[in-house]
């Protein structure tokens, strides 16, 4: 790399004395010479070749002084490490200048070998602050792009280690969770654009800064679609508790958010969700182009089948057997066996209750219902028909009542 090294004096023999001193230099490349001969010519040519690495400037000068010089070079965005160079060599000019930002000091008549150890100490703390300004820079290119994936927490964790850290492709254990609106498309065709943009900015940004509350990370946002990891891309041992604490949050701040658009005369579809935990292929899957933190696999694919699942059960929330298992002290009731495209065995599924919704007789009922479907007891018929009754709005039990009705003989249940 060449140290360009811009020399302000008025002395006319002191450029041709500086390329005689620093020839070989100059030859074998590891600095060039600029020349001016008062401030303001300095500045001028500062403006013109921005890449000048440092300044030697010396105190006397017509039009603007080396320490005007000086000073003006400090105020710039881009401060340049500045010698002054000074027959003066008395304490006021040597504070005055240090107070202005001199990297260094030195007098006439010049020592030019002192002056090339001072040009050499200077060209390597340009270069360690130019390293400094870069690695800044990276880190916080690194920490916007994690931004939109992660919490505030997680991403300058992962700007701090380096951005690869943990973002190459590998199985891994996570919760995964699967959000979709109900009946998007139809809003999409009926409401005007700055409408449907302030909309789905404002839902999107909340359900994120839901899921960077719980340190979740945010794989995909297409459209009104949002996947949600946790366990990815650091170790969360509580997963499975956390995408369940989630999923409540999303469903509680989607369901206030569409009461809210609701007065202003929108009709915005309920938050659909599925949770389903397992083996994911989990990374960056960008290129080397493109940041793209997300997941593939059957657990995923579960966990989007769960979410659609809700459309026919009338839930808004669906997790799978592994999940409810895996949570600490996990409230909820039984959905049953879902039968969902592309598995060819059962998956157990539950709706997750929030504390108080659990602790409800409807609760219990709802459950001794359900044992006697799965035990193909007759008197399940006349259960849910009784809970229907007193729980006109408890969708999922008139889900089962109208299975039963319509045949069903235990609590498998096949979806497409």
């Amino acid at each position: 790399m060449t140290a360009t090294i811009l020399v302000v004096d008025d002395e006319p023999d002191l450029e041709a004395l500086v390329l005689q001193k620093f020839r070989k230099q100059i030859r074998d490349g590891t600095v060039s010479f600029m020349f001016a001969h008062d401030g303001v010519e300095a500045l001028q040519s500062i403006e013109d070749h921005p890449h000048v690495d440092m300044v030697v400037s010396d105190i006397n000068m017509p039009r603007m002084d080396g320490l005007s010089l000086l000073q003006k070079l400090q105020e710039a965005e881009d401060k340049k490490s500045t010698i002054i160079v000074s027959a003066y060599g008395d304490m006021s000019n040597i504070r005055t200048a240090m107070n202005r930002g001199a990297f260094d000091f030195l007098t006439k008549p010049i020592d030019f070998g002192d002056l090339e150890t001072t040009i050499d100490k200077t060209i390597r703390h340009v270069q360690a602050m130019r390293e400094a300004r870069r690695r800044q820079f990276e880190a916080e290119r690194a920490h916007a792009s994690l931004s939109r994936y992660f919490s505030p927490q997680i991403a300058s964790r992962l700007a701090a280690a380096g951005e690869s850290d943990g973002m190459e492709v590998h199985w891994r254990d996570v919760a995964v969770i699967f959000t979709d609106i109900a009946s998007f498309t139809s809003l999409v065709e009926n409401a005007a654009p700055d409408v449907l943009g302030t909309l789905l900015n404002e839902y999107v940004g909340g359900m994120t800064d839901v899921v960077f509350a719980h340190e979740g990370t945010v794989a995909k946002i297409i459209g009104d679609a949002i996947q949600i990891l946790f366990n990815a891309p650091g170790d969360q041992p509580d997963y499975a508790s956390r995408a369940i604490g989630c999923a409540h949050a999303l469903d509680s701040w989607a369901e206030a958010f569409r009461e809210r658009w609701k007065s202003k005369g929108v009709n915005f579809g309920a938050t659909r969700i599925g949770v389903h935990a397992g083996q994911a292929l989990v990374g960056n899957f960008g290129g080397g182009r493109f940041f793209d933190y997300t997941a593939y696999g059957d657990t995923i694919n579960t966990a989007a089948r769960l979410e659609a699942a809700n459309k026919f059960l009338g839930t808004r929330i669906c997790v799978s057997a592994v999940v409810a298992d895996g949570a600490n002290a996990f409230r909820g009731r039984p959905v049953g066996d879902l039968l969902l495209r592309g598995r060819s065995e059962p998956l157990r599924a539950f709706e997750p209750l929030a504390a108080a919704a659990f602790e409800e007789p409807a609760t219990a009922q709802y459950c001794d219902a359900f044992a006697k479907l799965e035990a193909g007891d007759a008197a399940a018929m006349p259960a849910f028909a009784a809970l229907v009754g007193l729980h006109a709005s408890d969708a999922l039990a008139g889900f089962h009542l109208r299975r039963l009705l319509n045949g069903a003989k235990s609590a498998r249940i096949q979806l497409e």
